[in-house]
């Protein structure tokens, strides 16, 4: 839907005929003059750029769109909702096109034509930027696997919409219809709320944990905090202190650190990807005291990856890891949903950001271990210890495939080995592994250290993603690709390396998210592992 040079010569023939014959799909009102109409063309035959400004007005027969106040103010009161979006009005002009508008009314044909096509501009912009993001991906996510999709609505109802004076619900066609949208954007409109409100006082640092049963001073700031978190029946106090809240006050000690004052703690961790205990320790308290501003920021930064990441979240099937998140989901060609625990890169090793697609299942995989984990971990146990190698079940082999003699590597200078790891119980990659194409060699596997899936902060691996039940996962892909293979058969047979086609590949996405809906629609914000938000903030914010 870009502009082509056909189009606005359409649009300069479409004018002049319009002179003569009256428009092709007229407003209610009266259709503009001759002279506007000409103008218009004229403009656009001069206009460069990628919105689908030319095709807007040949859906309009020529005719200008904006020569109304009615409809610049729909167009205005439209782009100053956008704030719900976490976008910035200003980048639309919208604090500047009601006076442009009455500016451009007592000047020329020239004048009025140009204000007319910057509005249609300004919400054609605003309209991609809430379809498929402002920010192109690629900018703050160097690895970014895809090109930036098509814009997602339909033009001849946003024109329809814009005819009708009903601008707001032209924006609305353009929104991502998902239900986590709308839950982080009912979100941001909550903390901007709460941002507003008069301050509270920080938590202090306490050599001490705070717990239940306590009796302290501390208790009271730590009401206060959680009140301003949404729970407001913890504190007993004058609610003028807190204009934007419903607080209703309780006969407790407010120094007690009751049953009670635990619940709201444990909730509040429980929204914050935090261990649910209960305990106000120096996790929980820095959460308790971010400002809200940064979680207002957090918000907007999540929103913009949302509309990233629409395409792949709206197919079925889906896999889809949510790496901040800690989790897998899958959703099934039947519309079921399944999903688990998962474990992902360390700080040092992140898991890549990937878009692709599943196309077969390795049983009783052996593993070659990747140049980086051999040179930063294996090698430095070898030279420590001979036999290391031989206790983990660990071969050395030749480029070409052929099984060396440990013994006769220099290990100080091992140029041209590989080290793999026979299939078994205690093989890294377990009894199955999901494996789709991409360049930075990531898979999705099993692990014989499953009390990892059992720790809250799971940034733990070098890279691939380890599945908490990987083997009810890998059962119902072959299922619903139609294979008809039975993944306890091929695991009990022992044979190793078995490489298992799927018949349909299911599409396959790995997400980076510090804010998102949990199963109950509440929305959890997560540790930036991997310091991301920062670069994306900033690129929102630039104009």
């Amino acid at each position: 839907m870009n502009d082509h040079q056909p189009l606005r010569r359409w649009a300069i023939g479409a004018a002049l005929c319009l002179a003569l014959s009256g428009p092709i799909m007229a407003d209610a009102n009266e259709p503009a003059s001759a002279a506007l109409q000409q103008a218009l063309a004229q403009h656009l035959q001069h206009h460069e750029g990628s919105l689908p400004i030319a095709s807007f007005y040949e859906l309009r027969g020529g005719q200008p769109a904006w020569q109304e106040l009615q409809r610049v103010q729909s167009l205005v009161s439209a782009l100053n909702t956008l704030p719900d979006d976490g976008l910035t009005p200003d980048d639309y002009q919208a604090s500047s096109l009601l006076s442009d508008f009455q500016q451009s009314q007592q000047l020329d044909d020239r004048a009025k034509a140009n204000f007319d096509v910057r509005a249609t501009r300004a919400l054609l912009l605003a309209l991609d930027h809430l379809s498929i993001g402002k920010v192109d991906p690629k900018r703050v996510e160097p690895n970014w696997d895809l090109q930036r999709p098509e814009r997602r609505y339909a033009l001849p109802r946003v024109v329809q919409a814009v005819e009708e004076g009903r601008v707001e619900q032209a924006l609305s066609l353009a929104r991502p219809n998902m239900a986590a949208y709308a839950q982080l954007r009912e979100a941001l409109v909550h903390y901007r709320r709460l941002a507003n409100q008069m301050s509270v006082p920080y938590l202090p640092r306490r050599d001490e944990s705070l717990r239940p049963g306590d009796i302290d001073d501390d208790v009271q700031t730590l009401r206060q905090r959680l009140t301003l978190w949404g729970e407001p029946h913890l504190l007993a106090a004058d609610s003028s202190a807190y204009p934007m809240v419903d607080v209703q006050a309780s006969g407790a000690d407010p120094r007690s650190f009751d049953r009670e004052l635990a619940q709201a703690v444990m909730r509040f961790q429980r929204r914050h990807q935090l261990q649910e205990d209960g305990v106000v320790g120096e996790r929980t308290r820095l959460a308790l005291n971010m400002p809200v501003s940064a979680r207002v920021n957090q918000l907007r930064i999540n929103l913009e990856r949302a509309r990233w990441i629409r395409p792949s979240l709206e197919r079925t099937p889906n896999v889809w890891v949510d790496i901040a998140g800690y989790r897998l989901h899958y959703t099934r060609p039947n519309g079921q949903h399944w999903d688990t625990r998962v474990v992902v890169g360390s700080p040092s090793r992140e898991t890549p950001i990937i878009h692709s697609s599943i196309s077969h299942l390795t049983v009783n995989p052996s593993w070659t271990i990747p140049p980086t984990i051999m040179r930063e971990d294996v090698l430095p146990r070898i030279r420590q210890d001979e036999q290391y190698l031989a206790r983990q079940n660990i071969q050395v082999v030749s480029l070409s495939g052929e099984t060396l003699d440990a013994s006769t590597i220099d290990w100080q200078r091992p140029g041209g080995v590989m080290l793999r790891q026979v299939a078994g119980s205690s093989n890294p990659l377990g009894r199955v592994v999901v494996r789709f194409p991409n360049n930075d060699m990531i898979y999705l596997h099993d692990t014989p250290a499953r009390g990892l899936f059992q720790r809250k902060h799971r940034a733990l691996s070098s890279g691939c993603v380890r599945v908490e039940g990987v083997t009810e996962f890998a059962q119902l892909l072959l299922q619903d690709s139609g294979s008809r293979y039975q993944l306890d058969t091929l695991i009990a047979n022992g044979r190793s390396d078995q490489n298992v086609n799927l018949p349909n590949r299911i599409p396959v996405a790995l997400h980076y998210l510090t804010a998102w809906p949990n199963g109950q629609g509440d929305v959890v914000f997560r540790e930036d592992i991997y310091h991301r938000d920062a670069a994306l903030l900033a690129a929102l914010e630039a104009v």
